[in-house]
């Protein structure tokens, strides 16, 4: 996605140079063909025609067309992107310094449904991990997530709903696709309850009220870890969870290949 940002911002770039130059190139022969009448009237000695172009050339070049100003670094879409792409590794950089070799982190799922951050498999079962990289307070009601940004003196600046370019919240994100993960596995003769949580991970991130949440939310990969705890051990053997990272790779492969297709 971040790719595609960068190439749509590139073309957009290239597409106002092209205006320009195209532009400067009309602006030069308006120019050329003021002058050669121009010369032309001074050497007929037609004095007043030699006057009023020479005054229409005078006007026609402080109409030069102004270059374009240079793009300002990244697009808000590059930067929302980099900064998720910087809590993802946070999250996985603080996962894969607490857990062994035991353990799988799969980054980028996606099916049908849409695409989960991070797939975690190991001894204890099987996590979703969706994050957040968001400078705010968030309050949560069910599946309606809402975002509140202070300023330093603690004033309200801004408030605003959570939600992807399909209008879904964080959770509904993750369990759209997390579902199906789960109905996947489960026809393929491997049932594996998915547990599921979203990762505040911007170091400036607040959970404010959260009532009937429908996963788990944290603001550090600790919670994530916390949540591991919480889980009953060996409920997957090293056999399972070969069978479930075969399974979970070839559903990925699957989708990523069709939705490429789709996107060209």
């Amino acid at each position: 996605m971040l790719d595609d940002a960068a190439r749509r911002r590139l073309a957009a770039e290239r597409r106002v140079h092209s205006v320009y130059e195209h532009e400067l190139v009309r602006y030069r022969a308006r120019i050329q063909a003021i002058r050669v009448r121009r010369d032309r009237a001074r050497a007929g000695h037609r004095w007043w025609a030699w006057l009023k172009l020479s005054l229409s050339g005078w006007r026609e070049r402080r109409r030069i067309p102004r270059p374009p100003v240079p793009a300002a670094g990244h697009t808000d879409l590059e930067e929302k992107l980099i900064a998720g792409i910087e809590g993802e590794r946070l999250v996985a950089a603080g996962l894969g310094r607490a857990l062994d070799d035991d353990w799988t982190l799969l980054h980028g799922y996606r099916n049908r449904r849409g695409e989960i951050d991070h797939l975690l498999l190991g001894p204890r079962g099987l996590f979703a991990i969706e994050v957040k990289n968001l400078n705010a307070t968030v309050y949560i009601d069910g599946d309606r997530w809402r975002a509140d940004k202070y300023d330093n003196y603690g004033n309200l600046v801004e408030q605003r709903p959570i939600a992807d370019r399909k209008g879904r919240s964080p959770s509904v994100q993750l369990n759209e696709p997390a579902d199906e993960l789960e109905r996947f596995l489960r026809q393929r003769g491997q049932p594996v309850l998915l547990q599921r949580v979203v990762v505040l991970a911007h170091r400036r991130s607040r959970l404010g009220h959260a009532r009937r949440a429908t996963v788990r939310v944290g603001t550090s990969a600790g919670d994530v870890l916390a949540l591991i705890g919480d889980s009953p051990g060996g409920q997957l053997d090293r056999s399972r969870r070969a069978e479930v990272l075969r399974l979970i790779e070839h559903d990925h492969a699957f989708h990523d290949k069709r939705g490429r297709a789709r996107s060209r």
